[in-house]
């Protein structure tokens, strides 16, 4: 379905989240007839509507899609958290409905040059950090995406001058089509999701989907030492530039010792050293040097993104510092929902650390995230779904019993940490897990985490 064709079209939004609201806003604006829907039975329509802009011209329904309201769609625009292999969604795919999420929506109607970021881990900083440069050089860049801000609340805002940086999730990508990012990028791909997309083979297609559209034009930015991503390298669409955090390379950007060189056409340069950054672990080294040749890509000159990278302060939940208090140090990892983001914030500390870990069962692993721990761990306080499945897997390699502490809530876990700890130590809240059935989100998890820290006696 292409732009004009949107006129006085029935299209079904599923989920009233800000990604639901951002595109039956931009439905409205040009001239669509938007049915915003939530299954979620719990929900009025009056809620929902509250919502919306006071008089948008979009019809409200939860719970049940009515039979009649069905057969009179035109095309489906789905939010990121609904998945496509349901009865409900395959309805419509066996009738030929174009089927289109918020971020290919937001795409097809924007303008100007675009960054687009994905990866299981680092997304979020790695985004943030391109955004601030682009703002810095260009001014008027949008970041939107994953990040919290829908696409479509920008797209038509947005002019052929205009830079957007998204990043995109794997959920995003399963609904992507034409999108086509000038420069792309996937930073990493770990086990992540699999109650979603079943397979580690389906996981790696969703996110390889990026740069489906690319050409020899356009550039990906990729990851060498992550081996999905450098096979990747050898059949991507578009001209390849990879990082490494381990190896020098001919062409790109690499770590070497504690020093960020680039390499190309004969040639090397350093660029700067780690120690100059605000950022701590070499996750956020590998997202350091994606975002300088994501940078690089979009033309902004060198000496622009080392000034603007050594001023960077980290993410808000991402190895996060949050207070020293009573000669103990506590960070707010809580963007940690997932094995190999816990490993990153592990590996940065560099003191004996209590670790909180437990949530939501996403149906992952988490022998390599207990493997990381390497003598680093004090005392892991488990709690949540996944309580017991960490505790055996813990004990399996060889961890004392008496290490490893239970609790039934959050605060308990929070409390045990306070006794637990002792001047010189860290306390690390980096789950590991999805927070959902305790919080909303894991930016709630991480607030109440600091709101508890900076509530202690110094």
């Amino acid at each position: 379905m292409v732009m004009q064709d949107w006129k006085n079209k029935r299209v079904l939004v599923i989920g009233s989240g800000i990604s639901g609201i951002g595109a039956a806003k931009l439905l409205c604006a040009v001239g669509a007839c938007p049915v915003l829907f939530d299954e979620n039975e719990k929900l009025t329509a009056e809620e929902v509507k509250a919502k919306l802009p006071e008089g948008l011209p979009a019809d409200v329904m939860t719970g049940t899609l009515p039979e009649h309201v069905k057969s009179g769609i035109e095309a489906v625009v789905p939010s990121p958290g609904v998945p496509m292999d349901t009865a409900f969604m395959e309805e419509f795919r066996k009738r030929g409905i174009p089927v289109l999420g918020e971020i290919e929506l937001g795409y097809l109607f924007s303008k100007g040059k675009l960054a687009a970021i994905t990866g299981t881990n680092g997304k979020t900083t790695t985004t943030t950090l391109v955004g601030q440069i682009l703002e810095e050089y260009y001014g008027g860049v949008f970041v939107v995406g994953n990040i919290g801000k829908p696409y479509t609340e920008s797209a038509l805002a947005a002019k052929e001058e205009t830079i957007t940086v998204a990043e995109i999730s794997s959920f995003q990508l399963e609904t992507t089509d034409r999108f086509k990012p000038q420069v792309s990028a996937i930073l990493n791909i770990t086990p992540d999701h699999l109650n979603r997309h079943h397979t580690m083979e389906n996981y790696v297609a969703v996110k390889e989907r990026i740069a489906a559209r690319q050409t020899k034009d356009e550039v990906c930015v990729l990851n060498y030492e992550d081996d999905h991503t450098r096979e990747f390298g050898s059949r991507c669409p578009a001209r390849v530039v990879f990082f490494s955090s381990k190896r020098k390379l001919e062409e790109g950007l690499y770590l070497d010792g504690e020093d960020i060189w680039m390499a190309g056409e004969g040639k090397r340069e350093r660029l700067m050293n780690i120690h100059e950054m605000n950022l701590v672990g070499m996750c956020n080294v590998e997202n350091v040097m994606a975002a300088i040749a994501i940078s690089i890509c979009m033309q902004v000159p060198v000496e622009h993104i080392l000034d603007t990278v050594k001023r960077f302060k980290a993410v808000e939940h991402r190895i996060e510092f949050v207070a020293a208090k009573g000669g103990v140090d506590y960070y707010n990892d809580s963007k940690a929902t997932n094995p190999d983001a816990a490993i990153q914030g592990i590996r940065a500390m560099s003191k004996p650390t209590v670790l909180i870990g437990g949530g939501y069962d996403k149906g992952n692993v988490y022998d390599e995230w207990i493997e990381a721990f390497e003598g680093k761990v004090k005392y892991l306080v488990l709690l949540g779904a996944t309580a017991a499945r960490i505790e055996a897997c813990a004990k399996a390699h060889g961890m004392a019993a008496e290490k490893i502490l239970r609790a039934e809530s959050f605060e308990e876990a929070l409390k045990t940490c306070t006794e637990r700890a002792e001047a010189g130590d860290a306390v690390l809240l980096s789950p590991a897990c999805a927070s959902w059935g305790m919080f909303a989100n894991y930016e709630v998890r991480g607030n109440v985490f600091k709101d508890y820290v900076n509530g202690l006696a110094d």
